[in-house]
């Protein structure tokens, strides 16, 4: 986008002029931003912002964007008052779960480029002065974090913003938004319309009502937040002056869903420990705003934080000569999966959205959204926020209250990476679905589907098991959602056949006299192949980052399928088309189904079935052919996401029962089980397979993930060409490595820091047992003087795990098992 664009930003807090000062930064000229409610502060979320910034996240891209944002804020200042106090944030532990946890969370600063450390209980009084330690076992202490006056910081922006040229607009509402031909044009006010060839929603919970001007569904909840204040606290009386406010760290004890920060001689209290309380924009819209009232300041409601009054003085004993002496309910923004939205209209180009922010990302944020209108992609990688991660169903009122609703509860739940929704449930069910509760199915919960991850039936092949494949045991918590059962079904699957349900992997099929081209411009292989060919290839940005890994096979001259890793690909694809008309592209998911058909006594099940030729010779590996088995119509693609013999045999949902029968009555001879997703995890990174978003992202480019053979350069032009031109598996200064642990016992989680000499170089991306090799199994990014042979270590709850970088894949790397 020229920075000569007009740029309209709705909603003037904390994102919306962070987002201005980024955009007048990289030379945008015509920036005006406009807010209903008064300036500077306009009665949104921002103006009643408590400002604690915590970095620690599971999530690389999350602690990114808080890192930037304190960054930011640490080189602001307004007229000399500080706009972020970097006293650093402290969690604690009040049980051994809680303790173990922060060992767990600091690994992912670690992991994340963040300091931090553990602490004893006398280190966390140290700190902290007010804590009990008798409550306390142990802290978590990052020195960056800190308090960011956000009301101070909208000020600085602002004017900053201001002297690049930028126009602020308040009492100004937003009544429509001008198109035409399918692209913004203006904003229309009460006062007129403001022309922009770029609107950006910032609107926080106001941003539904704002996105529904253009149809746009934005899938965020409303919920009030109950933030109190205590009267003078004699332990702080003269600790601090009343400008600095501030110089005990901000305070976390998540098993009590609290919160604190210093208040000069009084304190903050924010609890998440109530009831949900959702919030209409009718009952808010249109309230004045004062010092002590606006919008998104709902009245305390003194009965939800009893309880958490009595625990805040447990905690700190202080308090007990303190009273709560004023609070609110404050609104703020929840969405399903508890992320922010980012990202264009589906439908009305120019319309973005950056929703659902806290204070803690607003910085990284709007560098991330004035990246994607300046250079069409950001350095953050952004799958994980981009609002179109998000399918239809789940964009529905009743999906998103309920869980939104369930986010705000479980915000400092301790939650294990596999935990599943308890609600709602079955949303979405594969045709075999009665097969699999027949077989007494475990399901977890992905996408809205329900996934096998093991079959109880196949309990009784654990005793069968080979000694040599008997799996450890695992941790009490980290193997919560782990059987041994899964360890049978890798067995069965290398030794036998198995059927895997394969259906929630998102398909989607690109037709039309142009669908050739536009694969051949969005990919890297060569996808100009004859009809039946099947190519697994990669998806780039611009800059040669991975967007994505699909494996697309030509069922026709104009005929393709796509397998695809969600909802991104679809909207990325559709933004592709030309505008002529001459492709199409439909998500078939839902109306098809597939099964995984993988073991050396695959073939045996199948040819009896079938008039088609399944041998060698009639259908070579990534090749795809329309087939009948058992009178079932199929499209069958020689595949095997497992490392074994088999296909990937699609039908259409209506006969998917029927084809599931058909394979299970004729595998009974031959020793078929059904096998679930635990089994196929260990099963794929025991063969080197990557899982993108996972394994790789946008940050990564092929070479580096170990995924150089997918790249075609002599094929001509396509997207990310020109950024990986001159690269190769030899130059690069970082790889995607597979490690093996060497006390053949230790099952890590994902996201833990990997160190090699002693210092901290890389992280885990997946991990799981190999049942074959009979060792735990991680991949991970390490620097690429790391080679097959070099010894590591994996920092895993605090301890360290002694790994060796291996030579992949660790099974069968001629090939010969998947070929025969």
């Amino acid at each position: 986008m020229p920075t000569s664009a007009h740029v309209v930003i709705i909603g003037a807090g904390i994102v919306g002029v962070n987002l201005a000062d980024e955009l007048t930064a990289r030379g945008f000229d015509h920036v005006t931003v406009v807010d209903q409610g008064p300036l500077p502060t306009t009665g949104g979320s921002t103006s009643h912002a408590p400002g604690l910034v915590f970095q620690v996240s599971p999530s690389k891209t999350m602690t990114e964007l808080a890192r930037y944002t304190v960054e930011k804020f640490m080189s602001l200042d307004l007229d000399g008052q500080w706009c972020f106090n970097q006293v650093g944030g402290l969690e604690v532990a009040t049980t051994p779960e809680r303790l173990a946890d922060l060992h767990r969370r600091h690994g992912w600063l670690t992991s994340w480029g963040v300091e931090g450390t553990v602490i004893d209980p006398e280190e966390c009084v140290r700190l902290h002065p007010l804590l009990n330690r008798d409550e306390v076992l142990g802290g978590l202490h990052v020195p960056t974090d800190g308090l960011a006056k956000a009301a101070r910081v909208v000020v600085a922006l602002t004017r900053r913003a201001q002297s690049r040229g930028a126009r602020f607009q308040g009492s100004t509402r937003v009544v429509a938004i001008e198109q035409s031909g399918g692209r913004v044009t203006g904003v229309r006010t009460q006062d007129g319309v403001l022309p922009a060839d770029i609107v950006v929603c910032c609107a926080g919970f106001w941003g539904r009502a704002v996105g529904g001007l253009v149809g746009m569904e934005i899938p965020l909840l409303p919920l009030a937040h109950q933030y109190a204040k205590t009267g003078q606290v004699g332990e702080l009386v003269g600790r601090v002056d009343e400008l600095r406010e501030a110089d005990l760290p901000i305070l976390r004890n998540q098993a009590a869903d609290l919160y604190f920060r210093q208040l000069g001689d009084r304190v903050g209290i924010g609890s998440y420990g109530h009831r949900p309380m959702p919030a209409r924009l009718s009952d808010v819209d249109g309230r004045e705003v004062t010092a002590t009232s606006m919008p998104s300041m709902l009245p305390f409601t003194e009965e939800d934080f009893a309880p958490a009054w009595e625990r805040c003085k447990q905690l700190l004993p202080a308090l007990a000569s303190a009273k709560v002496e004023e609070g609110f309910n404050g609104i703020f923004s929840f969405t399903p999966d508890g992320g922010p939205l980012i990202g264009e209209s589906p439908d009305v180009r120019g319309f973005w959205i950056a929703e659902a922010v806290w204070v803690t990302h607003s910085a990284g944020v709007a560098k991330a959204v004035a990246q994607l209108l300046t250079d069409g992609r950001s350095e953050f990688d952004l799958h994980g926020c981009d609002v179109h991660r998000f399918e239809d169903f789940q964009l529905a009122d009743e999906y998103v209250e309920e869980t939104s609703a369930q986010n705000f509860v479980e915000v400092y739940d301790l939650l294990h990476p596999l935990q599943p929704r308890l609600s709602p449930r079955n949303v979405r069910v594969s045709p075999f679905h009665e097969r699999q509760v027949q077989l007494g199915a475990v399901f977890l919960e992905g996408g809205g589907w329900e996934r096998p991850y093991w079959y109880e039936a196949n309990a009784p092949l654990v005793a069968q098991l080979p000694s040599a494949w008997i799996p450890p045991e695992r941790e009490a918590w980290a193997g919560q959602f782990h059987s041994p059962i899964a360890a049978a079904e890798a067995w069965r699957t290398r030794e036998a056949v198995a059927m895997y349900d394969m259906t929630p992997l998102p398909r989607l099929a690109v037709s039309g006299p142009g669908a050739l081209a536009l694969l051949e411009r969005l990919t890297t292989g060569k996808m100009d192949k004859p009809v039946g060919a099947v190519t697994y290839t990669l998806a780039l940005d611009e800059a040669g980052g991975i967007r994505s890994d699909w494996t697309v096979a030509r069922l026709g001259p104009d005929e393709f399928q796509v397998g695809a890793n969600g909802h991104l690909d679809l909207d990325y694809l559709q933004r592709q088309l030309p505008a002529d008309g001459s492709v199409q592209v439909r998500d078939i998911t839902g109306g098809t189904c597939c099964i995984g058909l993988w073991g050396p006594a695959a073939r045996d099940v199948v040819q009896p079935l079938t008039r088609d030729d399944f041998s060698n010779e009639g259908l070579r590996f990534f090749r795809a052919r329309r087939a009948h088995i058992g009178g079932v119509p199929v499209v069958a693609m020689r595949l095997s996401y497992v490392g074994e013999l088999g296909w990937e045999i699609y039908t259409s949902a209506d006969k998917g029962l029927r084809l599931w029968d058909v394979l299970w009555a004729a595998g009974q001879q031959h020793g078929v089980i059904a096998a679930g997703r635990a089994a196929f995890n260990s099963l794929r990174l025991e063969k080197g397979y990557r899982a993108w978003g996972h394994d790789m992202t946008t940050q990564h480019n092929p070479y580096e993930a170990g995924l150089g053979f997918a790249v075609r350069p002599d094929k001509g032009e396509f997207v990310g060409r020109d950024a990986i031109a001159g690269l190769s598996a030899e130059n690069v200064s970082r790889r995607l490595s597979c490690l093996t642990v060497d006390d053949g016992h230790s099952v890590v989680l994902g996201h833990e820091p990997v160190f090699l000499d002693g210092n901290p170089v890389g992280y885990v991306t997946s991990a799981a047992f190999g049942h074959t090799v009979g060792k735990p199994i991680a991949y991970a990014w390490l620097p690429g003087s790391a080679t097959a042979g070099s010894s590591v270590e994996i920092e895993y709850f605090g301890r360290r795990i002694p790994a060796t970088v291996a030579k992949e894949p660790l099974v069968d790397p001629e090939g010969t098992r998947i070929r025969r």
